[in-house]
């Protein structure tokens, strides 16, 4: 497939693409096992909720991602979106998207507006995510928690929509072959759960 030009990846045309298309069958997930049969963790899982920001800059729309520190029980180092766990009080994963952006870098969601969802995510280590998808006017301000984010960096969407940046890589875990998506800009290896959540982002709105 042809990759889509950066000239029509509005602000408006992303918001009339989350409006005509529908998150997938119900119940239908997204996850580390789509690359490896059999791999998928037992119930129960985790839930947890990602914020997917698309910065609207004035030369483009942007991913905002973050790099995790080395210090963390969960995927330390790793990149990552925004998020944590959905907690008791959130009562939906928008809020808690929300919530833990504005915990993590500092991002008021008086800026954010949001679109919709991608498909949920099953993790290998047990988490169920939805990945909430928004996009983040400017101009903003971030305070990043330093014990959380070692790093906020932002990728053009346009990088993200081109299939020819999606590469599939494999290591070996626990004594497996493990497969999983991931995407290099910028000296920046995104892979794992963020790649294959980008990769559904692509899937949402160029190729249905």
């Amino acid at each position: 497939m042809t990759p889509i030009t950066s000239r029509i990846l509005t602000r408006q045309w992303i918001s009339r693409r989350f409006a005509q298309q529908a998150v997938g069958a119900a119940g239908a997930v997204r996850g580390d096992h789509d690359l490896n049969p059999g791999t998928l963790p037992r119930a129960p899982l985790t839930p947890a909720a990602v914020l997917v920001p698309l910065i609207d800059r004035a030369r483009g729309l942007t991913v905002l991602l973050t790099r995790r520190t080395e210090d963390l029980a969960d995927h330390a180092g790793q990149i990552s979106f925004p998020g944590g766990h959905i907690e008791p009080g959130d009562g939906v994963a928008e809020e808690a998207a929300l919530r833990e952006t504005e915990e993590e870098i500092g991002l008021q969601r008086r800026h954010v507006e949001i679109l919709g969802r991608l498909d949920d995510y099953i993790t290998g280590t047990g988490f169920r995510v939805t990945p909430v998808v928004a996009v983040v006017e400017t101009p903003f301000d971030l305070a990043p928690d330093a014990e959380e984010v070692a790093e906020v960096f932002e990728v053009p969407l346009a990088f993200v929509l081109d299939p020819a940046n999606h590469q599939r890589h494999s290591r070996r875990y626990d004594g497996k072959e493990r497969h999983f998506y991931a995407m290099t800009y910028g000296g920046k290896f995104i892979w794992g759960a963020t790649a294959g959540m980008l990769v559904n982002l692509y899937e949402r709105l160029v190729r249905r």
